[in-house]
């Protein structure tokens, strides 16, 4: 009986071993399962008789099976192998009993040069047209052949994952970071395109890429969760992206705010500069905002899974998005216009402002862009807030609302005002060097008996000519008519009149002159008083008014600080009498006007050694020669 079974293992192992060498020789063929099959079958007989009469049977086999590990590890690292080949191959390894704990290290490395390869791919197809591609592709999608190429890809990462996993267990974590880092690199693609400025729908079409591959990784490892991990990283794209959009918002409206200082470095002529600017700067915003609301509405009637999850926070993040948006373009605005240090300033903002001169004109826009902010598309803006977003939000009730209108408008209204006096003072400064110059230089005391109208006049005409210029350009005329000298009322500060100055005028005799100032000091108890400053309104008027009453103010206390000779007094007396006549149509409040160039004339008698005024007559000859000589100059310039 034991030698039938001898002789039968002997017949088993003899065919074995025929069979493995067989196979062996035709291991070119790929038939390594076979041969590893048969090869494991005949072990136990090679162990028990392999060093005696099977000794020539097991050397041979050994070495075919050498041959096979050898070519099974290049298959391996095969790069013209599939990954599925490669995978079968260290299965067979593991088999004979290989080390593969090497060839996982390496066959992961693989599979990480896979999913670098698949992101360089991925930049490929994912551009977006409008902004790398130039203006007039916008709108372009995604190349078909290479999104077919990127979707091949995918699935192809995705079967390597599914076979590294079968060939390794353990491998889980691994291969969940590694899922975990496609949707990474998907993500910063996406930062990086978001900062150079993108469209919705250029944004949306990353979105379906990245979810589409964010499903197939869901198939192959369910427990990596994959689609809450990028529903994060959604989260956090989609919010720069809301802020980024009002990033460049603001500084599209700042840039065509800032072709004023832009106009006037290169030395460009213009009829109307301040007011081109300001209707550009008006359309910068309302059709900005208006561009941005289509714009975020796009992200709200997707159908996407991904960005249905994210529209309630894209609602809150759109209205938090303006009221911060408004809140850095107030600030903005006050910077811009010297109000404000830059601490709290973007650098991207105040590049190639700083250490600038700020310019009035560019003041005066301000004011008159925040009245329009305030009164015309703040409530356009709500308007459609309200329409399109807001129903829904993630919001809490009980941190009240994102958006508040009424705030914006508030500090609008604030900045506004706050312009429009800064320009006023702006102009008036300008004006007040003008006159210290012009009060300071001469000696009062040793003045020459006056020929002419000093040419300081003309220079402060010039200025309020120039005044006049930029309000005209931006404010809109005063719908009421002109205050007259009956018309105002109210207080001053100013305790002096001159109700006798014709009479006054044409006395001679020093001693009347001077028994004149007490009379004039007698009638300032029984006159109207005169209404000297009022509220600035955003009109033509009450700005020109205001500045023209505040240099009137001025030239009043420098005259005050000098000591006249009559000569000197006669000079003023010349000097205020022209201005009177040529601020008649200047200023909206002439009682006013009127009041403090009494006041000039009465402070500088007051300082004067001797206060003969000039004869009437005398007085009007040289007048009527300097409105000659500027109408001439007019005519002729």
């Amino acid at each position: 009986m034991g030698s039938i079974l001898l002789s039968l293992k002997r017949e088993s192992i003899l065919k074995n071993c025929t069979a493995l060498v067989i196979f062996s020789e035709k291991f070119r063929s790929e038939a390594y399962a076979d041969a590893v099959r048969f090869y494991i079958g005949a072990m136990p007989i090679f162990k028990a008789y392999g060093d005696s009469s099977f000794q020539d049977c097991k050397r041979a086999s050994e070495e075919a099976v050498g041959i096979i590990t050898k070519n099974l590890q290049g298959k391996v690292f095969s790069d013209s192998e599939s990954i599925q080949a490669r995978a079968e191959a260290v299965m067979l390894l593991k088999q004979l009993n290989f080390p593969v704990e090497n060839l996982k290290v390496k066959l992961f490395e693989k599979l990480e040069q896979f999913l670098v390869d698949l992101h360089l791919e991925s930049k490929e197809i994912a551009h977006v047209s409008a902004t790398l591609d130039g203006p007039n592709n916008h709108g372009n999608v995604t190349d078909p052949a290479s999104s077919a190429a990127h979707e091949s890809s995918i699935h192809e990462f995705a079967e390597a994952i599914r076979a590294y996993r079968v060939i390794f267990p353990d491998s889980e974590q691994q291969l969940v970071r590694l899922a975990q880092d496609l949707v990474n690199m998907h993500f910063e693609a996406v930062h990086r395109h978001i900062k150079k400025q993108l469209q919705s729908e250029d944004l949306l079409e990353m979105l379906r890429v990245i979810w589409s591959d964010v499903l197939l990784m869901d198939e192959v490892l369910p427990e990596a969760a994959i689609s809450d991990f990028s529903l994060v990283a959604a989260r956090n794209a989609v919010k720069e992206y809301v802020a980024s959009t009002f990033s460049h918002l603001l500084l599209g409206i700042t840039g065509t705010i800032m072709k004023v200082q832009d106009r006037q470095k290169v030395g460009v002529e213009e009829e109307y500069p301040l007011q081109s600017v300001l209707e550009a700067s008006k359309k910068a915003v309302i059709q900005g905002c208006m561009n941005v609301l289509l714009d975020f509405r796009q992200l709200l009637d997707e159908k996407l899974e991904l960005s249905l999850k994210l529209r309630d926070l894209t609602i809150d993040w759109v209205q938090e998005g303006f009221q911060e948006f408004f809140r850095k373009l107030n600030e903005r605005f006050l910077f811009l216009s010297g109000k404000s240090n830059s601490g709290s300033q973007d650098l991207s903002l105040t590049q190639g402002v700083q250490g600038e001169k700020v310019l009035p004109g560019l003041v005066l826009l301000l004011a008159q862009l925040s009245l329009f902010i305030e009164q015309s598309a703040i409530p356009r803006i709500t308007e459609e807030i309200a329409s399109s977003f807001s129903s829904g939000g993630a919001r809490g009730y009980e941190y009240g609302p994102a958006f508040i209108p009424a705030v914006i408008c508030r500090t609008f209204r604030a900045a506004g005002e706050k312009c429009l006096d800064h320009y006023v003072r702006l102009r008036t400064q300008k004006i007040s060097v003008l006159l210290r110059k012009r009060f300071t230089t001469p000696n009062w005391v040793k003045h020459k008996e006056p020929r002419e109208v000093h040419m300081f006049v003309d220079l402060l005409l010039q200025e309020f000519e120039a005044i006049r210029g930029e309000v005209k350009q931006i404010l809109p005329p005063e719908l009421s008519r002109k205050h007259h000298r009956t018309d105002s009322n109210g207080s001053t500060t100013s305790s002096r009149s001159n109700p006798l100055r014709d009479d006054r005028m044409n006395r001679s005799n020093t001693q009347r002159a001077r028994s004149q100032l007490l009379e004039t000091h007698l009638a300032k108890l029984f006159k109207q008083k005169v209404e000297i400053f009022t509220k600035i309104e955003f009109t033509q008027e009450s700005v020109v008014t205001t500045i023209l009453k505040l240099c009137l103010k001025s030239l009043q206390e420098f005259v005050r600080l000098q000591t006249f000779n009559r000569r000197g007094f006669q000079q003023i007396q010349l000097d205020i009498e022209f201005l009177r006549t040529t601020l008649k149509d200047t200023s909206e409040d002439e009682a006013a006007t009127d009041f403090l160039l009494d006041e000039v004339v009465v402070a500088a008698a007051e300082r004067c050694l001797d206060p003969v005024p000039l004869d009437q007559p005398i007085l009007d000859k040289l007048i009527q020669v300097k409105v000659a000589k500027t109408s001439e100059q007019n005519l002729n310039p």
